[in-house]
């Protein structure tokens, strides 16, 4: 369990699970050697994979390649199923920012054999979140700047209005699936400029009208001197 800083208290962030985005920036897709898709394509990551503001993300032995991708997260408010696009932003409790870190030379191996991602998206920590939860009523999140550094080196720069599919469209078509439950987080895909991560990093990430959050990054079994 997490806790955000939310209105004047804070938010205990328990999602039964964590719907994310594949392909949801143009730029994004093509930089993946992708087609921009028809319909929202979407996977799902752990609960566990989740660590709060200035943790470490851990780079697992078993990748020789871990990526990270910035992305505005959405905290589904209440229970959703089959909730159409006029009314969806009503379902929608707040905005944070999320990282989808990604074994990428394992999500490779995993697309040439037609295997599911769910391993190079799932390991511990590949979810950092933060800084805090900022209430629907007062963000817009149409056309917000989103970006992430390494080492203060800028590597992902752009707005949320570059989104293929928007919010209301994600919330139409993943409810029409599952039911979304409180708590749980939409994560809206990313822009381009992903790159890989290595032992000793420093990671910001940024949303306007959220804030920026900040992560160490260690390979896995080491201690940064």
């Amino acid at each position: 369990m997490i806790r955000l800083p939310f209105r004047d208290g804070y938010y205990e962030v328990r999602p039964t699970k964590i719907i994310a985005l594949a392909k949801n920036y143009a730029e994004h897709a093509r930089e993946m050697g992708s087609d921009i898709p028809e319909k929202p394509v979407f996977f799902l990551k752990p609960p566990s994979a989740l660590i709060g503001p200035n943790s470490t993300i851990i780079l697992p032995r078993i990748s020789k390649r871990v990526d990270h991708e910035v992305e505005l997260a959405v905290i589904i408010g209440k229970r959703a199923k089959n909730v159409p696009a006029k009314r969806a932003m009503e379902f929608v409790l707040g905005y944070t920012i999320m990282l989808d870190i990604t074994a990428r030379d394992l999500q490779a191996e995993a697309k040439r054999k037609g295997l599911p991602w769910t391993i190079a998206k799932g390991f511990d920590t590949f979810a950092p979140i933060g800084p805090r939860v900022v209430d629907r009523r007062e963000l817009d999140p149409s056309d917000l700047e989103i970006g992430l550094k390494v080492n203060g080196e800028v590597r992902q720069l752009g707005r949320t209005s570059q989104m293929v599919f928007k919010i209301p469209e994600l919330i139409e078509y993943i409810s029409s699936i599952m039911t979304l439950e409180p708590g749980d987080i939409i994560a809206t895909g990313t822009p381009a400029g992903v790159g890989p991560l290595r032992h000793g990093d420093r990671v910001e990430a940024w949303i306007e009208g959220i804030g920026k959050v900040e992560f160490d990054v260690l390979a896995e079994g080491s201690i940064l001197c």
